[in-house]
């Protein structure tokens, strides 16, 4: 049985990262994660031991590929820009840090770099901005590494961050709030469960070689619905769970955000060539991240 391949993971200690790194563990992959001296491990804490850790903030990013022989980059970590973030940090994490993945995989002949990247439209805020300059230079050295770019559509799922707008509504719920204020909620969206993504970075990974030296994949169920079915349907499950629970919807109570895009279209006809397919049904997923 041919040995699976070393694979570098940024982002680890993070909703997605978390994830990933859970799964490429249980598939018996070898795996280095970086990561900062003060990151919270709380999600990876009952891992932590089974991966080699490098601290950037104390280290040089390239010792990792210099002591460990790095078949894989597999990129999810990243600046959302909530919180009053500057554009400078915005830049920095998600440009110059991956720009600085990318020049390792080039010096250490690294084979394949998987990219996290984002559905949102390009000019809709700085975030979405960054990802695209990123893409462009990932694409420009398209031709010494292979780039797979996965565009993932709206994630939820257990143990992601309240800053998240579901986690954000499950909590206020959880507070017990009588009130939640949201848009009209006509924006559609493709709510898709965080395993499902796990699944589709798995799949890329056991079929990256057979893809061309740059590869963009969109990750989603390939299923819209509108912001307030959904909301609607995670208050009614939530109810079910809490009977007490008396919060109430205020829909058009606030605007919609400059730039909004009313509707997504997720085109997964590629992922699924290469033997993917999403698992999770909206209840199912609602269900799991109200269990947890």
């Amino acid at each position: 049985m041919p040995l699976l391949p070393r694979v570098l993971l940024t982002g680890a200690t993070g909703f997605l990262g978390s994830h990933l790194l859970d799964a490429l563990l249980n598939r018996g992959y070898d795996v280095v994660i970086l990561k900062r001296s003060t990151s919270n491990i709380y999600r990876i804490q009952h891992v932590i031991d089974s991966v080699a850790s490098y601290d950037i903030d104390l280290k040089p990013l390239e010792v990792a590929f210099k002591e460990q022989k790095i078949d894989v980059v597999i990129h999810t970590a990243g600046q959302y820009g909530r919180n009053g973030c500057s554009i400078a940090e915005i830049i920095e994490s998600n440009v110059v840090f991956g720009a600085s993945l990318l020049d390792a995989c080039l010096k250490y002949s690294v084979g394949t770099f998987i990219n996290t990247d984002t559905m949102l439209q390009p000019y809709l805020n700085n975030y979405s901005l960054s990802k695209k300059h990123f893409v462009d230079w990932l694409r420009q050295h398209s031709d010494r590494v292979r780039i797979v770019n996965l565009k993932i559509e709206h994630m939820y799922g257990t143990k992601d961050d309240d800053s998240k707008f579901v986690a954000w509504f499950l909590s206020q719920l959880r507070e017990g709030v009588s009130e939640i204020e949201l848009t009209s909620g006509k924006q559609k969206r493709d709510f898709i469960y965080v395993s499902d993504v796990v699944s589709a970075f798995l799949a890329v990974l056991d079929k990256n070689e057979t893809l061309s030296k740059f590869s963009e994949l969109e990750v989603g169920t390939g299923q819209a619905i509108s912001v307030r079915e959904f909301v609607e349907r995670l208050l009614c499950f939530y109810q079910k769970y809490d009977s007490k629970s008396q919060t109430k919807l205020l829909f058009g109570a606030i605007p919609y955000r400059k730039g909004e895009a009313m509707s997504v279209s997720v085109d997964i006809t590629d992922l699924k060539k290469i033997g993917w397919q999403p698992m999770v049904s909206l209840d199912d997923g609602l269900s799991r991240i109200i269990r947890e």
